[in-house]
C-alpha cells in the first residue's frame, strides 16, 4: 500500500521545527541531540524509523549516533565508511537519496542485520551540512510501506539536517574541547607524578647513602677524638672541625631530602603531616581539624606545599596570633574535591587592590600557591580585608574512583 504524500501539516512542519530548535538548544551533548532528533522527525513525519549517522572526528567514517528505538540498542555500534552504503554516499556527494521501493536493486545499499533493512521498503537519506557547508553528518528515515516521498518532504528533512547539524558540530566541538582539557589534566598529572617520582628516588637515595655515609663518618670520628685524649690537641682540633662539617652537610642533606619529598607524607600521610606541619609553628596556636584519608600522591604532595607555603606567609607577614587548618573531602557537583583551608587573626589586606597580595605588601604573595593549586586542576579562593584577618581555601577536585 501506498501512503500519501505531504502528510506534514504547516502546523505540524512548525511545531517539528520549534521542537528540533529546542532540543537543539538544550545542552551541548551529540547523543542526545541525536536521539531526540530521531524521535521526533519519525512521530513528525509519520515514517518508521530514523536513524541519525554522525561524522566521526576522524572524517572517514560515519557513526549511528542516534535512531528511533529499539534501534537506539544499536547507537554507537553501526558505523559506515565514507563511500559506502547508501548513507556513505550521501556523505560523499553531499545529495540526498530516495528510494521507493527494491533498494537492494541499488547498488549504493548495504544492508545491517542488526537494523532488519529488510523490513523497510521506501526510505530517503539526506546531509546534514552547515554553512558555509561542512558535512556532520546523514540523517534517514524509513518506512514499512511503499511512500512516494515528495520533493517538499525531502526539502523538509534538508532543512531540518541543517538545524541539527548546526546543533551537532557545537556539541562535537564542546566534547573535543572537553577531551582536549582531560588530556591535558592527565598530561599534567602524569608529568607530576613522573616528577614526584623522581623526587622520591632522590630523596632514597641521598638519604641512603650520603646521609648514611656521613652519620657512620661522624661516629668514627667521635671515636677517634675519644680514643685521641688530650695528647695531641691539634689533631684533636681538626677532627672537632671535620665532625662541624658532617654536620652542617648532614643538614643540608636532610634539607635537600625534604624538600623532593617531605618524609612526613610517607610516614604519617596527608592528615598527619599536616598536624605535623602545624605543630612545627610554634609563633602562632594552631587549631588543626583534618580527615584521615588518602589522596594520589601528587594532590597529597601539592596540599602539603600549599599548607607549608599559607603558614610560612601567616608567621612572616599576617602577623596574627591564632590560626586554623582544616582539610577534608568534600562532595561537588562533579564529584568529590579535596579542600585545604587556613585561616588566621592577622592583619589581612585588600583583596580588591592585591587579588594575592604582592611585593608591597611585604612579600605576602599567594601567586605560587594559586599556581600550585591549577597544575594539579585545583583553585584558589582569598577571602581578607585590612584589620580582619585571611582566610585562603585551596579546593582540588579528585579523580573517579569508577
Amino acid at each position: 500500500m501506498t501512503r500519501p504524500t505531504g502528510v506534514l501539516t504547516a502546523d505540524r512542519e512548525l511545531a517539528l521545527l520549534r521542537e528540533i530548535i529546542r532540543a537543539a538548544s538544550s545542552g551541548p551533548g551529540v547523543e542526545p541531540l541525536a536521539a531526540a532528533a530521531a524521535r521526533m522527525i519519525t512521530a513528525a513525519t509519520e515514517t518508521d524509523v530514523c536513524f541519525v549517522h554522525v561524522l566521526d572526528d576522524t572524517e572517514r567514517s560515519l557513526t549511528l549516533t542516534g535512531a528511533t528505538p529499539p534501534f537506539d540498542s544499536q547507537v554507537g555500534k553501526i558505523r559506515l565508511p565514507l563511500g559506502e552504503g547508501v548513507s556513505g554516499w550521501v556523505a560523499s556527494h553531499r545529495e540526498p537519496v530516495v528510494i521507493i521501493q527494491d533498494k537492494e536493486s541499488d547498488p549504493r545499499y548495504r544492508p545491517f542485520e542488526s537494523l532488519r533493512g529488510s523490513d523497510f521498503t521506501s526510505m530517503v537519506s539526506v546531509p546534514m551540512e552547515t554553512d558555509p557547508g561542512g558535512l556532520v553528518g546523514v540523517l534517514n528515515v524509513h518506512t514499512v510501506g511503499r511512500r512516494e516521498f515528495a520533493d517538499r518532504d525531502v526539502e523538509l528533512l534538508l532543512v531540518i539536517g541543517r538545524l541539527i547539524a548546526g546543533a551537532m558540530h557545537q556539541a562535537r566541538l564542546h566534547r573535543q574541547l572537553v577531551a582536549r582539557d582531560r588530556a591535558h589534566e592527565n598530561f599534567v598529572e602524569q608529568v607530576i607524578q613522573a616528577q614526584e617520582l623522581e623526587r622520591r628516588r632522590l630523596a632514597g637515595d641521598i638519604h641512603d647513602g650520603i646521609s648514611q655515609r656521613l652519620i657512620t663518618l661522624s661516629y668514627r670520628l667521635d671515636a677517634a677524638t675519644r680514643a685521641m685524649g688530650d695528647d695531641r690537641p691539634v689533631a684533636a682540633e681538626q677532627l672537632t672541625l671535620a665532625r662541624e662539617l658532617i654536620d652542617l652537610t648532614l643538614g643540608e642533606a636532610r634539607a635537600a631530602i625534604n624538600g623532593l619529598r617531605p618524609p612526613v607524607l610517607d610516614d604519617l600521610g596527608l592528615a598527619g603531616g599536616l598536624a605535623s606541619l602545624a605543630r612545627s609553628i610554634p609563633q602562632v596556636g594552631i587549631d588543626v581539624e583534618v580527615s584521615e584519608v588518602r589522596l594520589p600522591d601528587h594532590i597529597e604532595l601539592a596540599l602539603y606545599r600549599i599548607a607549608q607555603e599559607c603558614l610560612q606567609n601567616v608567621v612572616k607577614h599576617a602577623h596574627a596570633t591564632t590560626a586554623t587548618l582544616s582539610f577534608a573531602v568534600v562532595p561537588m557537583d562533579s564529584g568529590d574535591a579535596a579542600r585545604l583551608e587556613i585561616a588566621d587573626d592577622g592583619v589581612g589586606f585588600d583583596t580588591f587592590e592585591n587579588p594575592l597580595g604582592g611585593d608591597e605588601m611585604g612579600g605576602y604573595g599567594l601567586l605560587s600557591i594559586a599556581e600550585r593549586a591549577e597544575i594539579v586542576g585545583g583553585r584558589l579562593n582569598i577571602r581578607s580585608r585590612p584589620g580582619s584577618g585571611t582566610t585562603v581555601t585551596a579546593t582540588i577536585p579528585l579523580p573517579s574512583t569508577e
